[in-house]
């Protein structure tokens, strides 16, 4: 019985589908989060004196505080982006399959 409904799930297009979608947006949203992240740790790491620079005359805080926080922000934002699209999408296409599957 397992066998059969993974055997019905591998056969639908809409299984093929939401495999490919859900791949190529998780390698998207991956090399963008590494791009963003690498890129800070490079910066921090070849161009000390770029974040050193303080942000306005009489300032204390340089640019690398803001751009640090940036990031942080950034990455809560894709990761909440990717989410959604899961939780919804994704879920939604994967409650169809599985329900073909039941018939």
């Amino acid at each position: 019985m397992k066998d059969d409904i993974s055997a019905k799930i591998a056969a639908n297009p809409k299984y093929e589908k939401l495999v490919s979608m859900r791949s190529t947006y998780s390698i998207i949203m991956t090399i963008l989060i590494m791009c963003l992240y690498y890129g800070y740790i490079l910066l921090v790491a070849f161009n000390k004196e770029f974040l050193a620079t303080k942000m306005g005359a009489g300032m204390v805080t340089s640019i690398g505080i803001p751009m640090g926080v940036g990031v942080i922000v950034l990455t809560i934002l894709i990761t909440n982006i990717y989410v959604r699209r899961a939780n919804s999408e994704f879920d939604d296409l994967n409650a169809e399959i599985i329900k073909e599957a039941n018939k």
